[in-house]
């Protein structure tokens, strides 16, 4: 039976009520402009998979307490700045199907309600003395913008490697889940090496989500963003970096002239996604994804079983089959 959200957050369900209406406190301001965005920002909120995997990962390593929850809170204070920062810098008009801030309130307002909630998880954590919280979520922020400045230099010379992207997907992607779970040890459990092993647990998910997003470029579910939206930004993801490694010297030459030179031709991209496929490229790429979901498991099970452990096995189950 496929995984349900629903059925996961069973355990930390009414953590999950108490958080949303914490979040919302955190978020408010005396100035109506920034409440109303604010409030525009939550109510448009996606699947919540941050909060829940500190939340879970609070529930197998201890109790969950009023730290776990200002630490999921400052995940999402911090996460939701750098989305609304990165829409204004991607020039986006919609993020999950709704328009942007950037979109509705223009790019300066949006900067400035980016600051704002990043001033505002800063706070959150000093305020209440929450400094290896605070410690954690920031590191991730820096590697997350580290990683985004990586791909973009590399965009520009296609010389991806299978290395380099996984240093890409762990500083872009997996280096936030591992924080999640991070943060869900250390406000509960002050065992460094507990906090550490749940780290590396987030990451080996974090790395397979990735790989499961960029699996969806190329039209294997039916999902929001349209087939072929890497290549049209030049982002070279693990199916294609292993398809150009088995080409040969004119094969590949062609196909990254197209990917540099006609990324917006839908028929040049459709050319590339033939290519990848034919290649085996998809195939490779689901293998490495269920080589990370595997090592997160053997992870995940040396802890003591509970059902905080069974539901934040089963989303990392989700983490994998989830369509969109």
């Amino acid at each position: 039976m496929k995984p349900d959200l629903k059925q996961i957050q069973v355990p930390i369900e009414s953590e999950m009520v108490v958080f949303e209406q914490k979040f919302r406190d955190f978020m408010k301001s005396k100035v109506k402009l920034l409440d109303h965005i604010t409030n525009y920002i939550v109510k448009r909120k996606g699947k919540q998979m941050r909060p829940m995997f500190v939340f879970l990962t609070a529930g197998v390593c201890g109790e969950i307490n009023d730290s776990t929850h200002r630490g999921a809170a400052l995940i999402e204070l911090l996460h939701t700045a750098t989305l609304v920062h990165d829409d204004v810098v991607d020039d986006a008009n919609y993020r999950r199907g709704f328009f942007s801030v950037n979109a509705l309130w223009k790019n300066k307002i949006a900067v400035l309600v980016g600051d704002y909630l990043l001033s505002r998880g800063l706070l959150l954590s000093v305020d209440n003395g929450d400094f290896h919280l605070l410690q954690i979520v920031s590191n991730a922020v820096k590697e997350m913008s580290e990683g985004e400045l990586l791909q973009s230099y590399k965009a520009r010379k296609l010389d991806v490697d299978e290395e380099v992207y996984y240093e890409i997907i762990r500083q872009k992607t997996a280096s936030l889940i591992a924080s999640c779970c991070a943060v869900g040890a250390a406000s509960v459990n002050g065992d460094l090496e507990m906090v550490s092993k749940m780290r590396e647990f987030g990451e080996k998910v974090g790395m397979a989500f990735q790989i499961k997003d960029d699996l969806f470029d190329y039209g294997e579910e039916e999902i929001g963003k349209p087939v072929g939206i890497d290549i049209k930004e030049k982002k070279m993801t693990l199916p294609l970096i292993f398809a150009l490694s088995k080409a040969d010297w004119l094969e590949k030459k062609k196909i990254i002239h197209l990917i540099r030179n006609k990324s917006n031709d839908k028929k040049a991209v459709n050319q590339v996604i033939d290519f990848v496929k034919k290649s085996g490229g998809l195939d490779y790429a689901k293998e490495k994804m269920n080589g990370f979901y595997q090592e997160a498991l053997g992870i995940l099970e040396g802890f003591p079983e509970s059902e905080y452990r069974a539901s934040l096995s089963a989303l990392v189950s989700y983490t994998i089959e989830r369509k969109k």
